[in-house]
C-alpha cells in the first residue's frame, strides 16, 4: 500500500476530533485485535510510552477499552459503534455551540446593539474574497440577492462548483440581476442559463454596483469601485455587511433595481428558437443593451448572422433601431416565458 493511500486514510476520522495518531492506533488494534502496549507499539511504529500517554484519550473517545487481566491489553470498539460515539460527541458540542452563539447574541442585544466596527468587516486578496463569497453563499438557506457584473470573484466555468451548487440540498432561492457588461465574458451566457434550469429567477437591467445578500443577513460587495479598478482586474478587496441599516439600504437598493429590471428566460438551447418564431433569446439580449459582437460570442455566432437576426427582429416589431427593438420587447411583454 503507497504512503500516499495510507496518509488519506489516516484522515477518516479527521473530521471528528480524532488526531491522525489516535486513529493510526485505533486502525492498528483493529486489524490486529486485542493487544499489550509492546504488541499495538510495533505495529504503529512508535514506543510502547507513546502508546501509554494516548491511553486515557482513546479511551475518552471510546474508540478502545482495556481488557481485564495482567498484563494490560487493550481491544478496539466495533467502528460502527465507535463512530455513533464520536458522532453523538460532535452533535452535543454543536447543540452547546449553537447555545453559546444564542447567548451571545442576547448580551451584544443588551447593550444596544453591535457597535459600528462589528457592521463591518474587510476582506483583502483575491483568493480571500472568493473563499468569504463562497462561506456566504453555502451558508445561506432562504434566499440570495445578486447583482452580476463583472468582474467575478469565484470561477465560473468551475463546473465541479456548479455541480455542487446544482445539487445541494436546501439551497436557497436566487434572484439575480445581470449587467449587460455581465455578458461581455465568454461562457457567461451558457453559466446563466444553466442557472436559471437550477431555478434561479433571473433579469437584465441596470446594476450600479457588483454585491450579494444572504438572507437578508449578511451582504459582500467590493471595498473599490469600478472607477478605481482597473477594467480587467479581479475583485481584490471587499466589505462584508453585516444586520445594520446599511444592509437594509443594500436590501431595498436591489429590490428597487429588480422591479425595473427585464426578466431574463433562457431555454435549454436557445437556439432551437429559430424555427419557432422570433429569436427570443437575441431579443433578450438586445433588451440588456448588449452590442452584437457580444451577442454573437455568447450564442456561438459569427456578428454577421446576429446582425441578420437584429435585422429581421426590427422589421417584425416595426422598431427603427436595434435598441428600439429592445425597449419594445421588454415594453411589450414580448421576451420568453
Amino acid at each position: 500500500m503507497g504512503k500516499g493511500h495510507m496518509a488519506q486514510q489516516r484522515r477518516l476520522l479527521e473530521g471528528l476530533g480524532v488526531t491522525v495518531a489516535e486513529e493510526t492506533a485505533y486502525r492498528a488494534l483493529l486489524r490486529h485485535g486485542p493487544a499489550t502496549l509492546s504488541e499495538l507499539a510495533a505495529e504503529t511504529g512508535s514506543s510502547a510510552a507513546a502508546i501509554r500517554r494516548m491511553l486515557p484519550r482513546l479511551e475518552d473517545l471510546g474508540l478502545i477499552s482495556r481488557v481485564a487481566g495482567r498484563p494490560l491489553r487493550l481491544v478496539s470498539t466495533p467502528p460502527n459503534i465507535a463512530i455513533d460515539i464520536l458522532v453523538a460527541r460532535r452533535q452535543e458540542e454543536l447543540t452547546h455551540s449553537r447555545a453559546a452563539a444564542a447567548l451571545l447574541a442576547t448580551e451584544v442585544a443588551d447593550r444596544g446593539g453591535p457597535h459600528p466596527e462589528e457592521v463591518l468587516e474587510v476582506v483583502t486578496g483575491r483568493d480571500a474574497v472568493a473563499r468569504r463569497y463562497l462561506q456566504l453563499e453555502r451558508n445561506a438557506t432562504q434566499e440570495m440577492l445578486v447583482l452580476v457584473h463583472p468582474p467575478y470573484a469565484v470561477d465560473i466555468s468551475d463546473d465541479r462548483e456548479n455541480r455542487r451548487r446544482a445539487a445541494r440540498q436546501g439551497a436557497p432561492v436566487t434572484r439575480g440581476i445581470y449587467s449587460p457588461l455581465a455578458f461581455e465574458q465568454p461562457g457567461m451566457l451558457a453559466h446563466t442559463r444553466r442557472a436559471i434550469a437550477d431555478g434561479e429567477h433571473a433579469r437584465l437591467g441596470s446594476v450600479p454596483v457588483k454585491l450579494a445578500i444572504a438572507d437578508a443577513r449578511t451582504a459582500i460587495l467590493p471595498l473599490v469601485s469600478d472607477e478605481d479598478r482597473a477594467v480587467d482586474s479581479a475583485v481584490e478587496s471587499a466589505l462584508v455587511v453585516h444586520p445594520s441599516a446599511l444592509l437594509d439600504a443594500l436590501v431595498g437598493l436591489f429590490e428597487t433595481l429588480w422591479r425595473a429590471a427585464v426578466p431574463l428566460r433562457l431555454t435549454p438551447d436557445g437556439l432551437e428558437q429559430e424555427r419557432h418564431g422570433p429569436d427570443e433569446e437575441v431579443l433578450a439580449l438586445l433588451a440588456a443593451g448588449m452590442k452584437d459582437d457580444a451577442i454573437a460570442r455568447q450564442l456561438g455566432l459569427s456578428p454577421r448572422t446576429v446582425q441578420r437576426r437584429v435585422q429581421v427582429l426590427c422589421e417584425q416589431l416595426g422598431a427603427r433601431t436595434r435598441f428600439h427593438a429592445g425597449f419594445l420587447a421588454a415594453h411589450n411583454d414580448l421576451l420568453p416565458k
